[in-house]
This record gives C-alpha cells, sequence and structure tokens, in this order.
C-alpha cells in the first residue's frame, strides 16, 4: 500500500510539472492590469473603455490599448487620493454620483430597446418608397442676377439684350455670392425650393428663356433665366438607407419615451 500510494504521488507530481498551464491555478493579478497601493485595478475597466471606443467607431489599436490601460491607472491613483482626503464623503460628491447613476442608467435603458427593436430594412425601403413617391414632379434649372435696385436690374437686363453675357455681368454684379461666382447658375431644385415670387415667374419661363423685368423678392431684385427642366431625381436607397435608419430609429426611440412618460404618475406638470 505504501509503495503504490508513492508511486501515484511521484506520477501526479510529474504530470503537474510537465503540463504546468494546464494544472497550476490561473494567478488573481492576470486578471488586474495593476496593483496601485495594494489595490488591484481589474482589467474590466480597460475592457469597458474599450468598449466604448468601439462603439463610437474608434479602431483598436496596440496604441489605443496601452493609452487606456494609462487612463485606468491614473485613474486609481488619483480616486484613491480622493478618498484619502475624504472627498467621497462630501454631499456635492453625493449629488454628482446619483446623477451619473441616473445618465448610466437611462442610457441603459433606451440602448436595450434600441437593441431589442431594431429598424428592419423592410421599414427602411417602405420609408424610401415614400419619400419618392413625395419627391415626384418637375426639377428647374434656373439661373439668376440679384441687385438691390430695380433701376439695376432694368439695365442689367437691356445689357443682356442687347448681346452682353449673363454669366459675366452674374460674376460682376450679382449679390448672391454662391450663385454670383458660378455665373447665377442655382443648379436644379423644385419650385417650392424657392420664395413664391421667384419660382411663379420661373415656371412661367420656357427653357433658354429670361424675364423681360426684374422680380421682386424679399432678397431684392431678380433676373431669372430658364436653363433647363427635369423630372424629379432621387437618390438610389443605398445612398440614403443610412439616413433613413437614423431618421425611423429616432422617431421610435421618441415614441418609446412618450408612452414612459404617459405612464408615470405624477402631479409635475411639463413645460411641453
Amino acid at each position: 500500500m505504501k509503495k503504490s500510494s508513492a508511486l501515484s504521488l511521484a506520477a501526479a507530481v510529474s504530470l503537474f510539472a510537465a503540463t504546468p498551464l494546464l494544472l497550476a491555478p490561473t494567478p488573481a493579478h492576470a486578471q488586474n492590469v495593476a496593483i496601485v497601493n495594494g489595490k488591484p485595478v481589474p482589467k474590466s475597466r480597460v475592457d469597458t473603455l474599450l468598449g466604448q471606443a468601439t462603439r463610437q467607431g474608434e479602431p483598436v489599436t496596440p496604441e489605443l490599448e496601452q493609452r487606456v490601460r494609462d487612463e485606468v491607472v491614473l485613474r486609481e491613483i488619483f480616486v484613491q487620493e480622493a478618498e484619502r482626503r475624504g472627498l467621497g464623503a462630501t454631499a456635492e460628491y453625493r449629488a454628482q454620483m446619483e446623477l451619473a447613476r441616473q445618465t448610466i442608467l437611462i442610457r441603459e435603458l433606451f440602448g436595450d430597446y434600441q437593441k431589442k427593436n431594431p429598424v428592419t430594412d423592410a421599414e427602411i425601403q417602405a420609408e424610401y418608397d415614400k419619400f419618392k413617391a413625395q419627391a415626384g414632379g418637375t426639377e428647374y434649372r434656373a439661373s439668376h442676377i440679384l441687385v438691390e435696385k430695380e433701376d439695376e436690374a432694368k439695365a442689367l437686363i437691356a445689357q443682356i439684350k442687347a448681346g452682353a453675357k449673363f454669366e459675366d455681368l452674374a460674376k460682376k454684379a450679382s449679390k448672391d455670392p454662391g450663385s454670383g461666382a458660378r455665373g447665377g447658375d442655382l443648379d436644379f431644385a423644385p419650385a417650392g425650393a424657392y420664395v413664391p415670387e421667384f419660382s411663379q415667374a420661373m415656371v412661367k419661363l420656357q427653357k433658354g428663356q429670361m424675364t423681360d423685368a426684374p422680380v421682386r423678392t424679399q432678397f431684392g431684385w431678380h433676373i431669372i433665366r430658364l436653363d433647363d427642366q427635369r423630372q424629379a431625381q432621387f437618390p438610389p436607397l443605398e445612398e440614403v438607407k443610412g439616413q433613413i435608419q437614423q431618421r425611423l430609429s429616432q422617431q421610435r426611440m421618441a415614441q418609446f419615451r412618450d408612452e414612459i412618460r404617459g405612464k408615470a404618475k405624477t402631479d409635475y406638470k411639463f413645460s411641453n
């Protein structure tokens, strides 16, 4: 019996020595980034901060990991000093901690709802189709020259009719710096994109035609030329899918917020 026990013990010791990584328990400090004044700094804090960086779209690199580890250890050093000075027992600290607790919980509430209620591709497609239907109609490509006085506009019209180039006069005289630098070109836009006086005069023109008289709006006096028109264009779904998804998600979150608010029993009167 004794000989058998001794052999068994020797075999066990031999096996342990041959495979230390398999049998040796993981040391506690392996889960810590550092020890600060005898207190371990858990690696989970590093993982949490890296997770936040990832959610914000920042790539995790060795340089970022090192910066985060530095930050976590520095925080522990500073926190210990603050606690040593008794700052953790102040009323101001407790009030700030309560606000931080509420902020984190609210963020988790809406994050959890968003995760469990994602916007589907079918919903995005339906919203896209609705926008596309509403965007139907005609787009107009107009050019204009904007000046302050009617007499100045009339003089420019006379010059154009006498052979002066519309684009040259727009660059020289127009008060609209954006279009003026492009020879008056406003690019394609629906009639509703302009103030009523401008759009009403523009849609009456034939392609290549210019207004015979200046058009007055709140911005001044316009000389308008219609350069082209086409059926309204709409970007492909791939280009606007992200925007639609974000918009639908925001709407869904607002509805969720309002539902919770509506169920709450309170005597408080909100401003809106």
